[in-house]
């Protein structure tokens, strides 16, 4: 199971730690120029914290890292990939600064294409927000969006800023889980436990889509 993430706009800075290193996060190899175009030499001279700590969002708050099992945290730092505007994709044991940008889609696409397609998982829950889901676009025959509707009686309405919570919240459990989903339809079963929830099914070129339906 691969689990996309978004970054977070909220940022802690580091008051100790090393500065970055650019050659010892994930995918250097395929991710390093174009991470070595982007970074300012300001950057490189920050001092840098793991990414669990650095991101501060709603959703990292949800999914609270630092509180995870080992057990869950192993599990984590295979299956958590955060696409980043600055550094293309982290884990979340990798080391980084606090730092601003704006996601370049077109010139991150095939670099990101390479790197992911890769991964070749058999399960992707995609947690992105539009702004990063653009820069990759996996196969839809097993990728799962996650969305978050607000219920009140027979009315739905889409939760935007606070869905971040509930994803982070279901990335939690899903880490928290000895058992790992393999299709769309193990990941409702699973997400059952803790939501009321729905699954679609993909269309042609659209994804499945799993709404976590939220009684407010």
């Amino acid at each position: 199971m691969l689990i996309l993430l978004p970054p977070s706009e909220g940022k802690s800075t580091p008051d100790s730690g090393d500065t970055l290193k650019l050659d010892g996060l994930s995918f250097s190899h395929e991710l390093g120029p174009i991470r070595r175009s982007l970074i300012s030499s300001a950057d490189q001279e920050k001092l840098c914290s793991p990414v669990s700590e650095i991101y501060s969002g709603v959703l990292y708050q949800a999914l609270s890292w630092g509180t995870l099992p080992k057990a869950a945290q192993k599990r984590g730092s295979t299956s958590l990939v955060i696409i980043s505007a600055l550094f293309g994709a982290l884990r979340m044991h990798d080391v980084i600064p606090f730092y601003k940008a704006k996601m370049k889609t077109s010139l991150w696409k095939g670099a990101l294409a390479s790197v992911l397609d890769s991964l070749d998982p058999e399960l992707i829950v995609d947690c992105r927000s539009s702004t990063y889901s653009g820069v990759w676009v996996p196969d839809p025959s097993k990728t799962v969006v996650v969305r978050v509707y607000k219920v009140e009686g027979k009315n739905r309405s889409v939760i935007t800023h606070m869905s971040k919570k509930y994803r982070g919240e279901l990335t939690r459990y899903l880490l928290l889980d000895p058992v790992t989903p393999r299709t769309p339809a193990e990941l409702k079963e699973a997400a059952s436990k803790h939501f009321e929830c729905e699954l679609v099914a993909n269309v042609g070129t659209e994804p499945w889509k799993l709404d976590l339906l939220i009684t407010l």
